[in-house]
C-alpha cells in the first residue's frame, strides 16, 4: 500500500485508537477517527471506506508496515480492535532502513540552507538529526543545486518566510529598476518562489488592491507592522497559480495563447526532452513544438535565448514581440 499523505494520517489515527487504555473501537469507530483526523490536517471532508480501514489494519500488521499484533475481539455481531501489547504504538518503533535512507536524502537537501543568512538554526537541527539517527556520511553532498549565496536579497528569505507562517502584515521598502525612488508598501505575504536564480515574494498589495510580486533583490527594507492580516483567498493555490505562464509575471491584460514554434533539427531533441512548459506538444516530422501560455517578458526572454535555432510561427502578436526585440538587438550589432 502506498504510504501517501492520507494513509499516514489514517495509520496514526488508528494507532491512537488501538493504543488507548480505555474504550473499544470497531471499524466504524476507526473510520470516524480517520475522517476526523483527515479533516483536521487537510481542512476538507475525505471519506474513508470500510475496505480502506481493513486494508490499513492489514498493512499495519504486515512486515512492510509496522509488524503490529492487533487483536480482534468479538462481542455479539461487532468486532473490536486493540493491540495485543497495550504499550505498543507505531510512534515508538525504530526507523526502518528505507525510512533511514529517506531521512538521509532529506538531510542532504536541507544542507542547501547552510550558510544562508538567518538559517543558522538549520545547522543545529541537521547536527541533531545526524547524531540522533546516526546518519553517517550525510555531510558529503552528492547532488548539486543552482544556488548563489552572494545573491542580493537572500537575507530577506528567512524573515519573509517567518512572516508568511505567522500571517504578519509587512511594511516593505522596494525600489524597482524602472523607478528612481523607492516606494513603501503594505504587504500581506503569501508565497516565496525562486525563478531563474532569483527569489520573488507574492502577497496582497493594499495600495493596488491585488496580489503582486516583489523581487527580493530589489527589497531595501522589511519590517512588521500593525494591522489585520488579509488571508490568502481560499480558491488560490500557488501550486497551480503559475500553470499558465513561464516565470513569475502574470499580465492582467493578456490571455492564454497557442504558440507554435519551429526548432532547428539539431536543437529539437533537447527541447523535446526538456520541455519549455508542461503544455508542450512535439511534432517530430516538422520539428515543431507548441505551448499554451500567457505571453510575458519571461517567455520572450526564454525564446530569445535560443537565438536563430527557434522561430515563433504564430500567433502574430508573439511574433511581433519577438520582432521588436530583434530590431533592438540589430541596432547593437550592425
Amino acid at each position: 500500500m502506498a504510504q501517501n499523505k492520507h494513509a499516514i494520517v489514517r495509520y496514526r489515527a488508528i494507532d491512537k485508537c488501538l493504543s488507548a487504555k480505555h474504550g473499544r473501537y470497531n471499524w466504524e469507530d476507526l473510520q470516524r477517527a480517520c475522517e476526523e483526523a483527515l479533516y483536521r490536517d487537510f481542512s476538507e471532508h475525505i471519506p474513508v471506506s470500510r475496505h480502506t480501514i481493513f486494508d490499513d489494519i492489514n498493512y499495519m500488521e504486515s512486515n512492510a508496515g509496522f509488524n503490529a499484533n492487533i487483536l480482534r475481539i468479538r462481542d455479539g455481531r461487532k468486532v473490536y480492535y486493540t493491540y495485543e501489547d497495550p504499550d505498543f504504538s507505531i510512534d515508538k518503533m525504530p526507523l526502518t532502513y528505507d525510512e533511514l535512507d529517506q531521512l538521509k536524502e532529506t538531510v542532504l537537501l536541507l544542507n542547501r540552507f547552510k550558510g544562508l543568512p538567518h538559517f543558522e538554526w538549520m545547522e543545529e537541527l541537521l547536527s541533531k538529526l545526524e547524531d540522533k539517527f546516526h546518519l553517517n556520511g550525510t555531510e558529503e553532498s552528492v547532488i548539486g543545486f543552482e544556488q548563489n549565496l552572494d545573491l542580493k536579497g537572500v537575507e530577506n528569505i528567512a524573515p519573509l518566510f517567518e512572516a508568511i507562517v505567522r500571517k504578519q502584515v509587512l511594511n516593505i521598502r522596494y525600489k524597482s529598476f524602472k523607478k528612481n525612488k523607492p516606494i513603501t508598501c503594505e504587504i500581506h505575504p503569501y508565497y516565496l518562489k525562486q525563478y531563474n536564480n532569483r527569489w520573488f515574494l507574492f502577497g496582497w498589495n493594499s495600495e493596488f488592491g491585488a496580489i503582486t510580486n516583489f523581487a527580493l533583490d530589489r527589497i531595501e527594507a522589511v519590517s512588521p507592522m500593525l494591522g489585520e492580516y488579509k488571508p490568502k483567498p481560499e480558491n488560490l493555490d500557488f501550486e497551480e497559480y503559475f500553470d499558465d505562464i513561464i516565470g513569475v509575471t502574470i499580465p492582467q491584460d493578456k490571455h492564454i495563447e497557442h504558440i507554435v514554434m519551429r526548432v532547428a533539427p539539431d536543437r529539437y531533441p533537447y527541447i523535446k526532452n526538456k520541455p519549455l512548459h508542461p503544455s508542450q506538444h512535439n511534432y517530430d516530422k516538422e520539428y515543431r513544438i507548441t505551448i499554451d501560455v500567457i505571453p510575458n517578458n519571461e517567455l520572450i526572454a526564454l525564446l530569445l535565448s535560443f537565438g536563430s535555432q527557434l522561430e515563433v510561427l504564430e500567433p502574430q502578436s508573439v511574433r511581433d514581440m519577438m520582432r521588436e526585440h530583434v530590431k533592438t538587438l540589430n541596432k547593437f550589432y550592425k
